[in-house]
């Protein structure tokens, strides 16, 4: 019986009562804090292994707190902490817990708001009892996932009509600092067709926070929302097991039949926890200082989203936050490189008071080809090709040197520039389904 449940669906009757059986220790396995080496724990034991639990115990703290295994050295046991490491001493002991890292999922985490353990943090009481899923699975088996043949509507023109996303595509949001990404976000949990958004928020600035809840995502928004926080004061560790939680949470409600909308903000802040981690337990560093692991983590994180073999999907937004607005950066090139498309937002549209600030002849949906109707592949190829002819001829045409007539495609595309621009920004409360995007875009031709 136990073989017939799989690991993301959870446990139910007997079967689960024997798995909490199986993870439970009948005897406490113990061993003693040695040294602390910056961010990480020396210790003689217990016997763990990689990612399992433990609880550290110390004379100078009243509770235990948590932490986990995260690698070895010379037969030491090295482990970080979900919290502070003041109180901790010499012969602190480490005690072992449950072997694999779960989390507890519920249909009422939705409107809840909860830390990166999981944890409710918005006063509103505990999540009842429900399944209990490893925060580690893999991704789907690649011949079980469905093809990717439904599109999603996300409520924004730009990306209906031009980019058009499918149910279960991952895509990745490139942008500097300040571009308006988080409003992009926000923008697209209100008005996206999908049944559930989780959001990660994931280093942000803890400022940031509320004001993304209460402003960019509104209560309307959180009512269908499951919003993890890891700030980036937290450890690092906690920044790490963010993005799994949400994750996870996401596989609980794409397992349910649902549509998910997951949304984190940043990919990049989970790539420099785990740089953090790695550099902390002795990996060399490599590109820009990201150690190997930084990049093995990213596509086992990435394809968990997605389709599988059910009726659910998860559509994974990744904002990627470029350093020095370069797009090809060592993070925003690997993520790039294993997602279904990208959507580029260009600081010099911003600056134009351009939002949102959509590069859409720099962005790309690899699965539009799939999901969009010919008529409307054809709508957005005219109007990319007219916003391409006037791109090469834009400094001409700002000197006054170009003579009308000399190109028909430049003269088409002085004549639409206006209403494409118009089409191409939207107010932060506008909401523009399917439809309408396909009856502006007619109009513009």
């Amino acid at each position: 019986m136990e073989n017939s449940a799989p690991a993301q669906d959870g446990f139910s009757g007997l079967a689960r009562y024997k798995k909490v059986i199986k993870d439970t220790q009948a005897y406490v396995l113990a061993g003693k804090v040695l040294k602390i080496v910056g961010l990480t724990m020396e210790g003689d034991g217990p016997p763990l292994q990689v990612g399992h639990q433990c609880s550290i115990y110390s004379p100078g703290k009243k509770e235990p707190f948590n932490a986990e295994a995260v690698g070895f050295r010379e037969n030491r046991l090295l482990v970080m902490p979900f919290g502070d490491l003041k109180g901790v001493s010499p012969g602190s002991r480490i005690v072992a817990r449950e072997k694999e890292a779960r989390i507890n999922v519920h249909p009422a985490m939705l409107g809840r708001v909860l830390d990166g353990l999981g944890r409710p943090m918005d006063g509103k009481g505990p999540i009842p009892r429900g399944e209990s899923y490893s925060l580690y699975n893999e991704p789907p088996d690649p011949f079980k996932k469905r093809r990717i043949t439904d599109s999603l509507d996300i409520g924004i023109r730009a990306i209906n009509g031009l980019l058009t996303l499918g149910k279960g595509q991952r895509v990745g949001i490139m942008a500097g600092s300040g571009v308006g990404k988080s409003v992009l976000l926000g923008m697209m949990a209100r008005n996206t067709a999908a049944d559930v958004n989780v959001l990660a928020l994931i280093g942000e600035r803890g400022r940031e926070v509320r004001e993304f809840i209460e402003e960019s995502l509104g209560e309307e928004g959180l009512k269908r929302s499951v919003v993890v926080v890891a700030t980036s004061d937290q450890p690092a560790l906690v920044r790490l097991r963010g993005a799994y939680t949400a994750t996870t949470i996401a596989e609980f409600f794409r397992a349910r039949g649902k549509d998910v909308l997951f949304m984190m903000d940043s990919i990049t802040r989970f790539a420099l926890a785990q740089r953090e981690i790695g550099l902390a337990v002795g990996e060399p560093p490599t590109t820009r200082g990201f150690t190997p692991s930084t990049f093995a983590l990213l596509p086992k994180l990435l394809e968990r989203a997605g389709t599988d073999e059910g009726k659910g999907s998860i559509t994974g937004l990744y904002a990627v936050l470029v350093e020095g607005d370069d797009f090809n950066e060592p993070i925003a090139d690997a993520v790039r490189s294993i997602l279904d498309g990208h959507i580029l937002l260009s600081r010099a549209l911003a600056a134009h008071n351009h939002y949102p600030a959509i590069d859409v002849l720099g962005s790309v949906s690899r699965v539009m080809e799939d999901v969009a109707s010919a008529k409307q592949k054809g709508m957005a190829n005219q109007l990319l090709d007219i916003m391409a002819a006037y791109k090469e001829a834009e400094d001409l045409i700002n000197i006054g040197a170009y003579v009308k007539g000399s190109s028909p495609k430049i003269d088409k595309a002085i004549s639409v520039l206006e209403k494409f621009n118009a089409f191409l920004r939207q107010g932060i409360k506008e909401k523009v389904n399917f439809n309408t995007t396909l009856e502006q875009m007619e109009k513009i031709l």
